[in-house]
């Protein structure tokens, strides 16, 4: 089956200072590393952006890349799902998001390994909260989970989920063990993210 990754990018940057995605981490902007991460397994990398004027600074980044406009007129993650489902041509989809600068190949691996048996695989952590923009989806079903939630007036990723069969929580415990300090889940929201983040790749790279 096939598998197509989409990184979604349309998303405001309320708490950090020009396009998220873009930011600098040690002379690599932040979606270049999502997309490093996740290119060598998929059958194509999209990137769903807010606005068609955002594609060129995307592209000046990552040219390898297809790129989509969300055409939703609400902006939350289940519309730039469902535009990334919308243009998927594979049979699955995998959704990331752009701001993640430590995403495992492992579990991006385990993520793709597991969901041919299953219509999603959505990581989860202890007390029950999920990671849906770290997950794999059947891209078909997917679209339509995601127009049934919207068309409710539903914006939260769980509403997709929930009209979903079959879908398999991955413990945040299992993926310890590609993943031991789950920095895939550490994302960037603030410039004192950002800093964290330096200091993170500072310690892999001493430990290397």
């Amino acid at each position: 089956m096939s598998c197509s990754a989409a990184i979604l990018a349309g998303g405001p940057s309320k708490r950090i200072k020009g396009e998220k995605a873009l930011l600098d981490l040690a002379g690599k902007p932040l979606i270049r590393r999502v997309y490093g991460a996740v290119v060598e397994a998929v059958d194509e990398v999209i990137v769903v952006v807010e606005a068609e004027e955002k594609i060129k600074s995307y592209s000046s980044v990552l040219p390898q890349c297809r790129y989509v406009v969300d055409q939703c007129k609400t902006r939350s993650p289940l519309a730039g799902a469902l535009t990334a489902f919308g243009a998927s041509k594979s049979d699955y989809t995998l959704l990331l998001p752009c701001d993640t600068p430590f995403i495992s190949a492992d579990l991006v691996s385990l993520l793709i390994g597991l969901f041919p048996r299953h219509e999603a695989v959505v990581p989860r952590w202890p007390n029950g909260y999920l990671e849906p923009l770290q997950a794999t989806y059947n891209t078909e079903k997917g679209l339509k989970a995601a127009e049934s939630a919207l068309s409710e007036g539903k914006l939260n990723m769980a509403s997709m989920i929930g009209k979903l069969r079959n879908v398999l929580y991955l413990s945040t415990i299992v993926i310890q063990q590609v993943d031991p300090g789950l920095d895939s889940f550490f994302n960037v929201n603030t410039e004192l993210d950002l800093r964290e983040a330096e200091k993170r790749l500072r310690l892999k790279v001493r430990g290397s």
